[in-house]
């Protein structure tokens, strides 16, 4: 079911089925500005990935002695989430773990998902609390979708990615084939001290775009001739994706992912414990982090 949460300047919904942001209305224009989820491109629009960002190798992973099967980005996406109500410019959602999580994922936890807005800015807190008695270490992530073009007037080479001040990036770079998508251990430059990654056509075709290494507050979406902009918070993050649909021939989203940890290695032995993990909670330790979306439209 959604629910919609709105101010002077925009609407908002988002979807119990995962707790899912899957519109932002621009109130003045009627532009949407969120990727609509068409699903012959790309099914989601800005999925929660938890308790593990990305692959696991092989699809799989061991804790407590047994093996554990679950899918790409983890199991917080596919399910429904409790609508906990409007607090003044906020609503919230929860996932508590069940004994159908529990299958999938052996720790107990809750997850809190928290949309709040003020002004331009939409603002995405999740909050993780260890419910259980036993350490729950986990991943998580953002994967937000933003539509492109902004308008009918404008095509991919009219757009940039923008940081707030000059950066060097460094790719981790991933496999190729049955490796594809988990990290080999090796880095590149993606460029020597700019604030500009321009944005072309089949730019990922080869997947997303993993940055480490980053000292920046702000990743853009900048439309080169007006200034409107997508604004994406990333200070304090250790990682940031960018990424569109591999193969589609003309960008039609990117999304801007910031991430508190990765997909498994190459070389990953499947064990949860050696994984690294956004946080290692105790019982009835609680851990939050941020996502600031400012739409400048």
């Amino acid at each position: 079911m959604r629910y919609t949460l709105e101010n002077e300047f925009l609407t908002v919904q988002a979807e119990s089925l995962g707790a899912e942001l899957v519109s932002v209305v621009d109130k003045a224009t009627g532009a949407e500005m969120l990727w609509h989820g068409d699903p012959k491109v790309w099914p989601r629009q800005a999925p929660i990935l938890f308790p593990y960002c990305g692959k696991l190798r092989g699809g799989r992973y061991t804790l407590d002695g047994a093996e554990y099967q679950c899918p790409q980005h983890g199991i917080a996406r596919d399910y429904e989430h409790e609508f906990l109500g409007v607090f003044g410019s906020e609503m919230r959602f929860c996932l508590r773990s069940s004994a159908d999580t529990l299958e999938r994922f052996p720790r107990e936890f809750e997850l809190t998902s928290s949309f709040g807005l003020c002004g331009r800015t939409l603002r995405h807190t999740l909050t993780v609390k260890n419910t259980g008695e036993k350490e729950l270490r986990f991943g998580i992530g953002y994967h937000p979708g933003f539509a492109l073009p902004f308008d009918g007037a404008h095509t991919t080479q009219d757009y940039e990615l923008r940081f707030d001040t000059p950066q060097a990036p460094a790719v981790i770079e991933t496999g190729a084939g049955e490796d594809a998508g988990l990290v080999t251990g090796e880095t590149r430059l993606l460029m020597e001290k700019s604030a500009v990654i321009p944005l072309e056509d089949r730019m990922f075709d080869s997947d997303s775009i993993c940055m480490g290494a980053l000292s920046a507050k702000t990743l853009s979406i900048v439309e080169k001739d007006s200034g409107r902009a997508v604004r994406v918070g990333i200070e304090g993050y250790p990682y940031v994706l960018i990424w569109s649909m591999p193969g589609d021939p003309a960008l039609q989203f990117i999304c801007v992912e910031p991430w508190h940890s990765l997909p498994d290695r190459v070389d990953a032995a499947g064990d949860w414990n050696e994984k690294p993990c956004a946080a290692a909670l105790a019982p009835g330790g609680e851990w939050h982090t941020d996502l600031n979306m400012t739409f400048d439209r």
